[in-house]
Parts: structure tokens; C-alpha cells; sequence
């Protein structure tokens, strides 16, 4: 028996008497509502389905609904849910009225439908961030100043004229804002226009509370966040501008009081265009066509400009219908790029049978994009870059015009290794010249400066000349398939570099041989001074001068890059002339260099690792051979024990070729072995200043492991105080002034690399202590001998 009950029944228990009463009312009324049910159920129950449902809706609306909506602070989570069952109820009423045919439903029941429906359609509606809804206007995150700068900005709709199809929904929403107004000119979709409406919010106020000094209201969104959040949104259109010579679109109006709204509408149309256009996101250059056309129409609405070709008001190309913009803009240029994805048969296609984004982007680097128009034409060329190619029409497919490549086509060859590393090989080849003339001669270094020898080194040049012809060529052939998309300079620029190439070819040579007594008269008034310089033939030197001088051009560029970056990024035409003939204008790329410190480094790294495999090339395997080559070229009578292939020749050039072959295979790959080397002690000496590998093992950490809150807080935590280099030491956390507070916030991350490594079970959840409390961190045994899986 239960000890309680026992004690009620013998009377043990002081309170057994009113314990005894309070159950028997308990008992009587649960037994008066069991009797009352039978007698009241009838009365409760309502006679059809339809009306007890439609009881059932007016007292969840009434009692819990409009209870929740009332409150003081209402809950966003909760009448989202609540309008949701609601709107699902009254549509279980609906199909239970039509099913028991009842033509009639209560006033108060249609206008509590009502009410749901308009409510539904503000609480439905999820958001990322802010919720910008009247619903919204009560949560934390609105209250912040900068946000209710940003809202209040966007509201600005004074001097805009709605269409008459948005009057009606202004009037049952309320008011409007300034990407709603470009929703209804533009024809953009509702949901997007809703997520970059909080991504434009966010971006104004995150510029304008970093702004400094404070502004003065702080909650009236400042002038200089609206153009630094323009600056950077527009920095890539301008750029775009500026390249194809063009003026950009973002006009502003006379009036200070509009500069603003005008300024917040341009960067509201760029982000949705950008939020609409899905895979056109990768060719920016695009965007940025469809936005300078887009742009000029909403300059020439809100300035009521007459157009040139109609003769009426500006009016928007492709009007305001609901996903106007995705269907007529978007969705055609996603059909190019789906029908080239189509032929690349899955990665089995040729790369240049196919135009990938890039490709189909460079389109829009040069002014033929603008030949697309506005609304843009469905024969222009950049709608053709797919040709339809079907049985019966293949003739007519070939005659159609077809994008294709632009400035770059994959040419599988081996020729590729000498093309893409022209320069390597061409500087290798004359520093292999060098030093056979230099062995061969048996010319000392000391001198190597003398006229003679000068004079036999300058050969180098007429070799340089053959291996640039042999590069233009192949620049020519390999780039062959894209000659269809090229314009005419492009091609008339390879042309000329084969002509120029092979004009240096004969030039140099021929000068090299001839004497100065052989130049015209003319020519020997104006070299003088070359008579000073005995058995070098003075047209030659000049001829070399020449040759070489945009290279020495090219030299002081790279010594100095900032020079070489507004070269790049000059419009001036003498230097696009300049450029025209080192390479195609493209528009990505331009000024990206490192900087002077960074160059200085690099090559004197790379002076370092070439002067080390050409002294080991030198002395290890040219000079070494040169005497032996020398023998075997003097032997005349070369007795054969069996059938000699080439009896008439001379100097026995195939055993000189044998001998020297394994040699030149190693000089030219050994600076794989070069680098190895340099790159391993470049990096162990960075390696040793930024204090790599001090910390081996576990013993080793566990003995520093206090000095880590002072290392983390003085390189990692921010800090106003100018920070030192700080070492690893055993008295680094007892030379801080507030030893505690930093081993709190390195707890606080050490706890987060705990649980982490719990989480993918690097470590074991039995030690559940090793992460708390903070106070762990100052005692002399870390935990850092973790159970591992």
C-alpha cells in the first residue's frame, strides 16, 4: 500500500482530512462533467460539417488570430503561422460548402477571409535579414539608425510618375518605394525585386555607420555612403565605358535635392539586373551593356527626352509586363549560351568547336556590341553564334555569320611547348651559343669585352631573328580557326610580324658580313663616329640597335611597373598604336602587375638560379666537351668493320651529335633541379624568419602553450596600441597587464577548436571537461593528448 494513503487511512497524517476533501471535489466535478456531456453534446455539435467548420474558423480567428495581432509585440513567427492555418481553414470551408452545395457563408466569415488574405501576403513572404514589411517594423535588427536611414532613402518616390496599372496596388499596399517604381517601368520580377531591395538596404547602411566623421541627423542616410556604395558598383561599368571609348549613362540631374534619388535609382536598376540575370552573371561585360542602354532609357524617362527614332517621349524598350526583363532580355541571351553548352557534347567537343563565357563575353569588349541595338536585334551577330545545323541547310549554315572564338582558340600541338614559352627557349638557345663561341675559342672571361669578341658574341642576334620568325609563324597557323572572328587589323598585325621577322632575318646577316666600305656614301657621313670602332661593320651595329630597341623598351617597362600599368591603361591613341603591335587590346588583364618590391625579389631570385646553371653549364658540360669534339672532327680515315652509311661525309658530325646530344637534353632541363634547389633555400629562409617548425612537438607546445593567449591577442585581436613582433617565451602572459581578460577570449577560441574537433571526431566526447571552464588555460597541464579515433 502506498505509504501516503496508509497514513490518511490511520489517521497518522495532520492533513489527511482536508488532503480527503480536496479529492472528493475534485471526483464530483469531473463526474458532473461527465454527466453534463451526454445532455450538452447535442447543443455544441452544429448540425452539417460546413457549419461546425465554419464555426470552428470564426472562433480561431476571433480567439487566436486577432489576439496575437493585437498584442503589444507581436510575434512575426507566430501570426505567420497563424494567418497560414487560417487561410488553409477557409479554403477546408470553401470545399465543404461546394460539396454540400451551400450557397451562402456569413458576412463576418468573408470579411475575416479577407483580412486573412491581405495579411497572409505580408506575414507569408520569408526574408534573409530585414523584414521590411509592416510586420516587420517592430523586430530588433529595424530599429537600428542606419537601417531606418537606408528605408527612409528608398521611399523617396517624389517626381516619379507611376503607371496606371500600379495605382491600384499603391492603394491597397501603401506606399511604394523606389525599386517598386523601377519594377513597374521595367518589368521585374516581384520576388527579386524584394531580395535586392534588403541587399541595397544593407549595403547603404553598412557604409554609412563606417562612415567618419558621423553624419548629423545620424538617421538621414549621408551623401557620401549613397557614392561610396556607387563608386563600387559602377567601378567595372565605367572601366567598361572608358575602354570602348563610350560615355557612360549615369547622369544626374541639376537639382541637389534629386542627386540622391537619382543616384540610389541607378544602383537599385544595376542590382536587379544583376539579380535577374542568373548565368549572365559571368559575363559581366554584358551586364554591363544591357544596364548602359537600360540606364539612358531611365535618364530619358525621368528628363523627359524625345527620342531621336520616334520622335515621342523615351519610353521603356521592352515595357513594364510582369518578368518583362527575364523573358525578352535574359532569356534570349541564356539560349546562346545553352546551345553552345550543347555543343561541347559534354566536354567531348574540340575547345574551339564550342564558345564558352568567356569566349561568348569577349563580345561585348569591343564597339561591335553596340551594332546589337536597343532592343537588341535578333539577327545580330552575337545571336549567331550558334548555327543550326541541319540536314539540307549544312551550305547555308556555313554562309550564316557565327561568333565563335575571339581572341583566343586552343590549338592542340607540340609546337604549343616552344609557343607558350618562347622566350625561355629563345634564352636558353642564345646563352647555349654564347658559351660554345666562348669554349670553342678558348676566350677567357676577363675577355670577353674585347671588340673582336664582341663582335663574334653579336651573332646571337641573327639567331634571335630565326627563332622569332619560327614564333610569328606559329602564332599565325595556331591561331588560324579564329581568323573568322578577327577583325582586319588583328590579322594585318600577324602578317606584318611574319613580313618584319623575315625581314630581319636577311638584314641581319647580310650586315653581319659586309664591311663598312660597302654602305652607301650617304649613310657613311651620317656613321662617322662608327670609325672609331674597328672590325665591327658599323650598318650592323646600327641594324642591332634598331632590332633591339623594343626590347629595351620592353626591359624598362618591366623594371618599372607602375609605368607599364598606365601604359596599359592609357586611351591616349599613340599608345594603343604602340600596344596594337605587342598584343590584342583586350579589356581584362590591363595594369595587373606586382609591385616594385615584389619584382626586385623576383628577379633577383631568378638572376641568382640562372647564373648558377649557367656557370655549371659552362664549366661542367660546354667547356668540357669542346676538346674532345675537336679530336673526334680532325680524325680523316675512320677504318668500319661493317657498312658505313655516309662515306663522303666530313668531320664525322654524327659522333659529335652523339656526344653532345645527352649533354644539351640536360641543359635544358636542368633548371627544374635549379629551382628545386633555390626554391628550398628561399623557403627555408622565410621559413626561419616567420618562425616555421619552432614548435615540433607535443611536448614543445604543451611547455609554450601559456604563452598562446598573448600571441593570439597581440597578432589576432584588434588593437589601437601599435603592436610588436611578439616571440614565443615563457614570460610573454606574465608581461601583460590584463593576463586575465586574455586568457578569456582565447578560451572562447580554444573551445570553438574543441568542439570542432568533437564534431568530426578527431577527438573523443568522453573528456567532456576539457573545454571549461576558461580557467584551464593558466593551469601549468593543458589538455593536448586527445583521445583520437
Amino acid at each position: 500500500m502506498d505509504p501516503t494513503i496508509k497514513e490518511i487511512i490511520n489517521g497518522e497524517n495532520p492533513n489527511s482530512f482536508l488532503l480527503t476533501i480536496y479529492s472528493f471535489q475534485i471526483w464530483h466535478n469531473l463526474w458532473n462533467t461527465y454527466q453534463d456531456n451526454a445532455t450538452s453534446l447535442a447543443s455544441r455539435v452544429k448540425k452539417t460539417d460546413a457549419r461546425e467548420i465554419q464555426a470552428y474558423y470564426q472562433q480561431y480567428y476571433e480567439q487566436y488570430v486577432r489576439a496575437l495581432d493585437q498584442a503589444d509585440q507581436a510575434d512575426r513567427t507566430q501570426l505567420s503561422k497563424a494567418y497560414q492555418t487560417a487561410g488553409v481553414l477557409f479554403e477546408v470551408l470553401c470545399a465543404v460548402n461546394k460539396t454540400e452545395k451551400v450557397e451562402e457563408v456569413a458576412p463576418e466569415i468573408i470579411a475575416a477571409a479577407r483580412d486573412v488574405q491581405e495579411n497572409l501576403e505580408i506575414y507569408a513572404h520569408s526574408y534573409n535579414i530585414l523584414p521590411l514589411d509592416a510586420a516587420g517594423a517592430s523586430l530588433p535588427i529595424m530599429q537600428f539608425e542606419e537601417i531606418k536611414a537606408a528605408v527612409s532613402a528608398l521611399w523617396n518616390t517624389r517626381g516619379l510618375n507611376w503607371p496606371g496599372s500600379f495605382e491600384q496596388q499603391r492603394q491597397r499596399t501603401g506606399d511604394l518605394d523606389m525599386l517598386d517604381w523601377l519594377r513597374a517601368i521595367f518589368g521585374f520580377q516581384k520576388d527579386s525585386v524584394r531580395n535586392q531591395r534588403e541587399h541595397l538596404i544593407l549595403l547603404l547602411a553598412n557604409s554609412h555607420i563606417r562612415l567618419h566623421p558621423k553624419p548629423e541627423p545620424f538617421n538621414k542616410l549621408d551623401d557620401r555612403a549613397v557614392d561610396s556604395v556607387m563608386k563600387e558598383l559602377f567601378k567595372n561599368y565605367k572601366t567598361w565605358c572608358k575602354f570602348l571609348g563610350r560615355k557612360h549613362s549615369l547622369r544626374l540631374p541639376q537639382g541637389q535635392p534629386d542627386i540622391q534619388q537619382r543616384k540610389l535609382l541607378y544602383m537599385g536598376l544595376y542590382l536587379l539586373i544583376w539579380g535577374e540575370a542568373s548565368n549572365v552573371r559571368f559575363m559581366p561585360e554584358c551586364l554591363c551593356y544591357i544596364f548602359h542602354n537600360m540606364a539612358y532609357e531611365l535618364h530619358g524617362l525621368l528628363a523627359g527626352n524625345v527620342s531621336i527614332v520616334t520622335g515621342e517621349n523615351i519610353k521603356p524598350s521592352y515595357g513594364g509586363d510582369d518578368e518583362a526583363f527575364l523573358r525578352k532580355v535574359i532569356t534570349p541571351i541564356y539560349r546562346v549560351i545553352e546551345k553552345e553548352s550543347k555543343k561541347s557534347r559534354n566536354g567531348k567537343a574540340s575547345h574551339s568547336a564550342w564558345s564558352n563565357y568567356d569566349d561568348l563575353n569577349e563580345y561585348f569588349w569591343s564597339l561591335d556590341c553596340f551594332s546589337l541595338g536597343w532592343p537588341m536585334r535578333d539577327d545580330g551577330d552575337f545571336f549567331k553564334s550558334t548555327s543550326d545545323l541541319t540536314q539540307g541547310r549544312k551550305g547555308a549554315s556555313r554562309k550564316s555569320g557565327k561568333l565563335g572564338k575571339s581572341n583566343f582558340i586552343e590549338t592542340r600541338t607540340f609546337w604549343h611547348i616552344f609557343r607558350s614559352f618562347d622566350r625561355l627557349w629563345t634564352f636558353f638557345l642564345l646563352g647555349l651559343q654564347v658559351m660554345f663561341i666562348i669554349a670553342w675559342d678558348g676566350i677567357s672571361i676577363m675577355d670577353i669585352f674585347q671588340k673582336d669578341v664582341l663582335y663574334k658574341l653579336s651573332s646571337i642576334f641573327i639567331t634571335a631573328s630565326i627563332l622569332r620568325l619560327l614564333q610569328s609563324i606559329l602564332d599565325l597557323v595556331l591561331n588560324f580557326p579564329g581568323y573568322h572572328r578577327w577583325k582586319f587589323t588583328d590579322v594585318l598585325r600577324n602578317i606584318l610580324k611574319v613580313i618584319v621577322c623575315f625581314i630581319w632575318v636577311i638584314i641581319l646577316p647580310f650586315f653581319y658580313v659586309q664591311s663598312f666600305k660597302g654602305a652607301p656614301q650617304g649613310l657613311k657621313e651620317l656613321l662617322v663616329f662608327f670609325k672609331q670602332i674597328k672590325g665591327i661593320p658599323p650598318l650592323y651595329m646600327l641594324a642591332v640597335a634598331l632590332y633591339m630597341l623594343p626590347n629595351l623598351l620592353a626591359a624598362a617597362l618591366f623594371l618599372f611597373p607602375m609605368l607599364r600599368r598606365w601604359i596599359e591603361n592609357s586611351d591616349w591613341h599613340i599608345v594603343r598604336l604602340f600596344l596594337w603591335w605587342s598584343q590584342p587590346r583586350i579589356y581584362v588583364g590591363r595594369g595587373m602587375h606586382e609591385s616594385q618590391y615584389a619584382l626586385l625579389k623576383y628577379t633577383f631570385f631568378w638572376v641568382l638560379l640562372l647564373a648558377s646553371k649557367f656557370l655549371f653549364s659552362f664549366y661542367v658540360q660546354i667547356k668540357p666537351l669542346v676538346k674532345p669534339t675537336k679530336d673526334i672532327m680532325s680524325i680523316q680515315h675512320v677504318d668500319y668493320a661493317w657498312h658505313e652509311f655516309f662515306p663522303n661525309a666530313r668531320n664525322n658530325y654524327c659522333a659529335v651529335g652523339a656526344l653532345w646530344g645527352p649533354v644539351l637534353m640536360v641543359y635544358f632541363m636542368d633548371t627544374q633541379i635549379w629551382y628545386a634547389i633555390f626554391s628550398t633555400l628561399y623557403g627555408g629562409i622565410v621559413g626561419a624568419f616567420d618562425r616555421l617548425g619552432e614548435i615540433r612537438t607535443l611536448s614543445m607546445l604543451r611547455s609554450r602553450f601559456q604563452s598562446l593567449p598573448g600571441v593570439f591577442n597581440t597578432c589576432l585581436v584588434p588593437s589601437n596600441k601599435k603592436k610588436g613582433r611578439f616571440f614565443f617565451s615563457k614570460q610573454s602572459s606574465e608581461n601583460s597587464a590584463s593576463r586575465r581578460s586574455e586568457a578569456a577570449k582565447f578560451g572562447q577560441l580554444w573551445n570553438e577548436i574543441i568542439c570542432s574537433f568533437r564534431e568530426e571526431d578527431l577527438i573523443s566526447d568522453r573528456k567532456d571537461l576539457r573545454d571549461k571552464p576558461f580557467r584551464f588555460i593558466t593551469s601549468s597541464l593543458p589538455p593536448l593528448c586527445f583521445d583520437s579515433h
